[in-house]
């Protein structure tokens, strides 16, 4: 049983039947509040499969900019990351880390319908040396001003809508990539255990007041 309407169930389905679970994020100590919402937001927009973290433990997001994106993106806080990245690896995806290198390709010549993990370095520093040392492909958005670089969350943008054109040229939207199971499990937690949560905070702080 789900506490929602048809068409809400509905548009949940289609969120999980057309994830892209062999696409994901990892942001290398993406700080700024600002910059992580408008990352969640494209991160949720392209429908990846998971957003890893571990800047901090619990992620605040400005739900002005995210616009709820935060609720139905799978994320995971990294503690361990060079157990992280050997794990990654192991599975079969490919490391892609913005860096300007010796052996830096144009962001566009990556396959990204093969299994990727895009890494986002922070604001000042950019990706860590771990980062760089599991990178399979380190790519450059190509800037013909002045500006050396783009804004953090604004080059996740541009290469998730790369990888998502690539993608749905080729159909990867229209095949499932989760399992029926994971499909209806998130089902359950978007459309009866997270409403039935909220609703028991609302009576609580009613309570309390």
């Amino acid at each position: 049983m789900y506490l929602v309407s048809d068409e809400r169930l509905e548009k949940m389905k289609k969120i999980l039947q057309t994830r892209q679970d062999t696409l994901r994020v990892f942001m290398d100590y993406v700080y700024s509040p600002h910059n992580l919402a408008a990352i969640v937001r494209t991160c949720d927009a392209v429908n990846i499969g998971k957003l890893y973290y571990r800047h901090q433990k619990q992620v605040r997001l400005n739900n002005e900019i995210t616009m709820g994106a935060h609720k139905w993106i799978f994320n995971e806080y990294i503690e361990d990351i060079e157990k992280f990245y050997q794990g990654i690896k192991s599975e079969g995806y490919q490391v892609v880390v913005t860096l300007l290198d010796e052996d830096t390709v144009d962001f566009r010549e990556v396959d990204y319908t093969k299994p990727t993990l895009v890494v986002l370095g922070n604001e000042v520093e950019g990706a860590s040396e771990t980062s760089i040392k599991y990178a399979d492909k380190k790519v450059i958005i190509p800037m013909y001003g002045m500006s050396q670089s783009l804004n953090v969350s604004v080059a996740n943008a541009v290469i998730l809508y790369e990888a998502q054109r690539q993608r749905a040229a080729k159909g990867m939207y229209e095949t499932p990539e989760l399992s029926q199971e994971i499909i209806e499990k998130t089902l359950k937690k978007w459309a009866y255990d997270d409403i039935i949560e909220k609703e028991l905070k609302r009576v609580r702080h009613k309570h309390k007041n």
